[in-house]
């Protein structure tokens, strides 16, 4: 029973962290968010643009890398569900980010996909995120901006 126990445990500490990742994300609370991860934690985009790593490591890569957030998007995170998993340190999450690119204005809406890995003290060790980079170009193009075939986004340093 204990192993079934901490095994809840550990699975409710992944979902904390993705849960604590969403809201201190769209307050724009980088230094906050930044102590959800491990010393040597990797965020990875698999299907990042031009102008957004595909990997970040590290504290100090992830402040770096979502400084300009705050600056970049206004949003909310909503409809959060997790799918159930074996692996009792790991959270798989889908949500909607709804809410604003304020460069341009224009309503910046997201579906996401989340796969996190959390070590025995509930901290991100691996963050997997799926987002459409489409959508963020979009919403961070001005509508008079000329056509470029290579558009890319930025929000990090």
């Amino acid at each position: 029973m204990a192993v079934k126990e901490d095994s809840a445990n550990r699975l409710t500490a992944a979902q904390r962290a993705v849960a604590e990742h969403l809201r201190l994300t769209a307050a724009g609370r980088t230094d906050e968010w930044v102590k959800l991860f491990s010393p040597d934690a990797v965020l990875e985009f698999p299907y990042a643009p031009a102008g957004v790593p595909r990997r970040v490591a590290g504290h100090d890569a992830l402040v770096a890398h979502m400084s300009n957030f705050p600056e970049t998007f206004d949003v909310e995170f909503v409809g959060l569900v997790f799918h159930d998993t074996v692996d009792p340190s790991l959270a798989i999450a889908e949500f909607r980010s709804k809410g604003t690119a304020l460069p341009t204005g224009k309503p910046y809406e997201q579906e996401c996909i989340s796969v996190v890995r959390t070590d025995e003290d509930g901290l991100i060790t691996h963050y997997l995120d799926y987002w459409n980079p489409l959508v963020a170009i979009e919403a961070l193009t001005p509508d008079d901006a000329p056509s470029e075939p290579d558009r890319g986004v930025t929000f990090g340093s």
